[in-house]
């Protein structure tokens, strides 16, 4: 019976992976990792290069491509069906290594915060056992980057993703708001003297970029800097804080 684990591995320095996440790494018979594409040939680098760091006889490796997401039939039926075929690459990587037992994946961030893998290694038949073992979130590395606390004293804060900004405005119940999954810059939708912004991207990693300020004054800064390191390193992770403006 092949048992899966999920390693969180922070935002991609090698530093945010966790003991218990480098013993799961020496410990795998077959690591998967996913190519997303010639301009995303960064993202299996790291992973790459975290597993060269943590062990001095690396696991097998097995790469699979992942399927281009459609959403012709609405986002959600695109996310199902996305999630569906992703399950058949895994199957397919598995199978092609009857002898591993130990089969491991390195998620960004942590598997429990706007990620996919739980939901895709539901879908797998046989239903393996599944760990997940946690890493540093990109939310907990961007408030620590900012050097700020997430939330204001006794208050709530609300996770939640761009599309859901731009569709459904500031969430009214909401003190401070991370927002994740934002490939739109959805921010533009508010009325953006009512806020504070903390933006960053590649955070805890070499290229980090943190701008933070008035998101009035510093919108068209944050928009021209992700386009320019998108077009740099021909893919982007950002996350950003809003909290509404005192007064």
């Amino acid at each position: 019976m092949i048992e899966l684990t999920l390693i969180g591995i922070g935002t991609g320095n090698p530093d945010h992976v966790t003991f218990q996440g480098a013993q799961a790494i020496r410990n795998a018979d077959l690591i998967l990792i996913p190519r997303k594409g010639k301009n995303k040939s960064d993202l299996s680098g790291l992973r790459e290069d975290i597993i060269t760091r943590v062990t001095d006889t690396p696991p097998r490796i097995a790469y699979f491509d992942i399927p281009e997401r459609r959403s012709d039939d609405g986002y959600l039926r695109g996310v199902d069906a996305w999630h569906d075929a992703i399950a058949l690459r895994w199957q397919d990587a598995m199978a092609a290594h009857p002898e591993a037992r130990q089969v491991a994946l390195l998620i960004w961030g942590d598997p429990s915060l706007y990620d996919s893998s739980l939901r895709i290694a539901a879908r797998l038949t046989p239903q393996p056992p599944t760990r997940v073992i946690p890493g540093i979130t990109a939310l907990q590395a961007l408030t620590a980057a900012h050097a700020i606390p997430i939330n204001a004293i006794g208050a709530p804060y609300t996770v939640t993703t761009g599309r859901r900004i731009r569709d459904e405005g500031w969430p009214q119940t909401a003190g401070t708001v991370a927002v994740m999954l934002d490939a739109e810059c959805s921010f533009q939708h508010l009325e953006m003297a009512d806020f504070d912004i903390w933006w960053g991207a590649y955070v805890g990693m070499e290229e980090e970029i943190l701008i933070q300020g008035p998101l009035a004054d510093v919108a068209a800064k944050i928009l021209k800097t992700r386009a320019d390191a998108r077009a740099s390193h021909g893919w982007i992770m950002d996350i950003y804080v809003l909290a509404k403006r005192a007064g």
